[in-house]
């Protein structure tokens, strides 16, 4: 009976490893490609640029990679307001798209590291778990 429990035991935590690995930026970066294409690409377009005036480009963007963590909480929480893209203003409303915190570190891997924008940053479910709604109220 001993040896049942232990051998069951052990297959559970093989296949549970399996089901909480971690995964590389390459995998979020595929990840967050899907999850832009459903949720993202509607205003910010396929090629990043946005709509000038009125959807802010997310390709060479300024306040994208200069203000991670507000970018994170603007996909987590939603975003309403004026703030500046590349010297340009926009003052509108992004709402909260319901994702998780792995979908939102997904999507940001992916945004960070597309349309020739690049960063070493891999950002994490855990990172994106810490990030307070007052950040963009």
């Amino acid at each position: 009976m001993k040896i049942i429990v232990l051998i069951y035991l052990l297959i559970l935590g093989i296949f549970s490893s399996f089901l909480f690995q971690n995964k590389t930026k390459k995998e979020s970066i595929n990840a967050g490609s899907e999850i832009y294409q459903d949720f993202c690409l509607q205003c910010h377009l396929s090629t990043g640029n946005g709509v000038f005036g009125v959807f802010p480009p997310l390709k060479a963007s300024d306040y994208l990679l200069e203000n991670t963590n507000l970018s994170i909480a603007g996909i987590k929480y939603g975003l309403k307001g004026k703030i500046i893209v590349n010297n340009e203003e926009y003052n509108g409303v992004m709402i909260r798209q319901g994702l998780d915190n792995e979908e939102v570190a997904d999507v940001m891997n992916y945004i960070l590291n597309e349309w020739g924008n690049e960063t070493t940053d891999f950002i994490t479910p855990n990172q994106v778990s810490k990030i307070p709604k007052s950040l963009v109220e």
